[in-house]
């Protein structure tokens, strides 16, 4: 199969499935099988981790409205206080009961300042607070900073005093606190892109998971940040999501592993069994060892029963052999008998002719007997083997049997072989001879003395030689061209079409050659 023709099976998933092992097909159909059982199971895991996520984002939520709150309302009490306080300042600088209501108010906060300062900078109610890098505030706007230190408010009068109140982390923690038990939780001030951390969330390993939820402020666009930790991916998580994927692929192991143990390993030691099963022989089920699947044990003795069953045939094959064998060969040998018993009542009838032609076609009659008789007794040697007829000894022995019923005027009568060891069939080797035999009684005919070269060579055709026969006696000239019309011309062209061959004639140097079948070399 060329590479074009494979490209079209390893491109077609349906072909590479029906090629994979059987065992590979049954692990696969029960993984599949097996998968809805294992995502649902792990669905139920993850439903679990989810309502604990959702319970986990409902309480940040309560934590998260209640922080707020908390911190907005004192977040803006204060500055309205400090506004009030500034007010009251702008109208009467030595008002000096507002400046100690601010005092009060930002002493109960611990470790919150304020400050009210003229334009020029000089505080008159509060603790100078610095702050670097602060713009200046329009008239009746607060504005809200937010540096790692902590929270500044500022606001600004309508008679440019400005006032201002420090909020340290501490105390932005405990105002946003919120009251009774809670979880472990994180908080953050931001604004914009400032933050400040207001508690750290603590106990959030690599594996931990955290719910954010934002509040705002309406005090300058500040937004509360809180965080809890979510529903943990904890070492049980992980163990129960391992111990699902382990139990999937066990089942579907073990599935397969009881498959391959009761059906699939027979059947392979099954195959085995048959495969190396030799005609006449009987499979032994004992040598497969036990075999768990009753079915498959079935057809084991099945096989068992076909093979004894082929075996008697055999015999009886074999039996019906030698008696074929038999009678073919006492065939043949009285073939052959009948063949010398005609070979030898032709003889007698020769002895007793009255005349020289009479001799003669008794001779010719010999010979085409003879040819056949030679043709008979090597396919009778050959039928054991029945490769075929060694054509070179068939020549041998028919060119001496012409020699031997050659006329008494053709003692001088030559015959050169020159023939390669090849084997025919029978029905070639008949026409061969035959055809050998005319041609040389022809060349006798016209010169009794002559000499014949019979020559058979292969060819580039290991399925083809070339037969060739030449005589000074076979090169045209009126007495040739007269036999050949009278006698000979028809025969020899017949058997020609016997061997299924065009027979070529060389007038100028008397040759005869055809092509013929052969079968092989010995």
């Amino acid at each position: 199969m060329t590479g074009t023709d494979q490209e079209p099976h390893a491109r077609n998933p349906a072909a590479a499935v029906a090629r994979m092992p059987t065992g590979a097909k049954v692990f696969l159909i029960l993984v599949g099988a097996l998968l809805p059982l294992a995502l649902i199971a792990l669905l139920t895991t993850l439903q679990t981790t989810r309502t604990a996520d959702t319970e986990a984002r409902a309480r940040l939520r309560a934590v998260a409205d209640e922080s707020t709150g908390n911190l907005d309302n004192a977040l803006t009490n204060q500055a309205n206080q400090l506004r009030e306080g500034l007010t009251a300042l702008e109208r009467d600088s030595s008002d000096a009961s507002s400046c100690m209501r601010l005092v009060g108010t930002f002493a109960a906060q611990g470790g919150v300042r304020f400050a009210i300062a003229r334009d020029d900078g000089q505080v008159i109610c509060g603790q100078r607070v610095s702050l670097a890098g602060a713009g200046a505030v329009p008239p009746g706007e607060t504005q809200a900073l937010v540096n790692d230190e902590g929270l500044t408010i500022r606001m600004a009068g309508s008679r440019g005093m400005t006032a201002l109140a420090y909020y340290p982390v501490a105390a932005l923690n405990a105002m946003s606190r919120p009251s009774g038990f809670v979880p472990e939780y994180g908080a953050a001030l931001v604004k914009g892109d400032q933050r400040v951390v207001l508690r750290t969330l603590q106990g959030v390993g690599p594996l931990g998971r955290r719910e954010e939820i934002r509040g705002e402020l309406s005090i300058g666009g500040l937004e509360l940040e809180m965080s809890m930790p979510g529903a943990p991916i904890t070492s049980p998580l992980i163990l129960t999501t391992l111990l699902l994927v382990l139990m999937w692929i066990a089942a579907a192991a073990i599935g397969w592993f009881v498959v391959d143990i009761l059906l699939i390993r027979p059947l392979r030691r099954l195959r085995r069994s048959v495969g190396n099963y030799r005609p006449g022989e009987v499979i032994d089920m004992r040598r497969m060892g036990a075999i768990p699947a009753q079915e498959i044990r079935e057809l084991g003795e099945t096989f068992q029963q076909i093979s004894r069953t082929v075996q008697l045939h055999e015999a009886d094959l074999a039996q019906g052999l030698v008696r074929q064998t038999k009678l073919t060969r006492e065939v043949h040998h009285r073939v052959k008998n009948n063949l010398q018993v005609i070979s030898s009542l032709i003889n007698f009838h020769a002895r007793g002719a009255r005349s020289l032609e009479a001799t003669e076609a008794y001779a010719s009659i010999q010979r085409r007997v003879d040819a056949l008789a030679v043709v008979h007794r090597h396919h009778y040697a050959e039928l054991e083997e029945n490769r075929g007829l060694d054509l070179r000894s068939v020549i041998g022995e028919l060119a001496a049997n012409i020699r031997a019923t050659a006329p008494e005027n053709a003692a001088g009568l030559g015959l050169t072989l020159d023939i390669e060891p090849l084997l025919v069939n029978q029905d070639v080797a008949i026409a061969v001879a035959f055809l050998l035999t005319e041609l040389v009684e022809l060349a006798m005919s016209c010169n009794p003395r002559t000499q014949v070269r019979i020559s058979i060579k292969g060819t580039d055709d290991p399925e083809r030689a070339t037969l060739r026969v030449n005589s000074p006696a076979l090169v045209e000239d009126p007495a040739l061209q007269a036999l050949m019309e009278n006698r000979y011309e028809r025969v020899i062209f017949g058997l020609a079409r016997q061997l299924r061959s065009k027979l070529h004639y060389d007038p100028l140097v008397g040759a005869f050659e055809a092509a013929i079948a052969m079968t092989g070399r010995p």
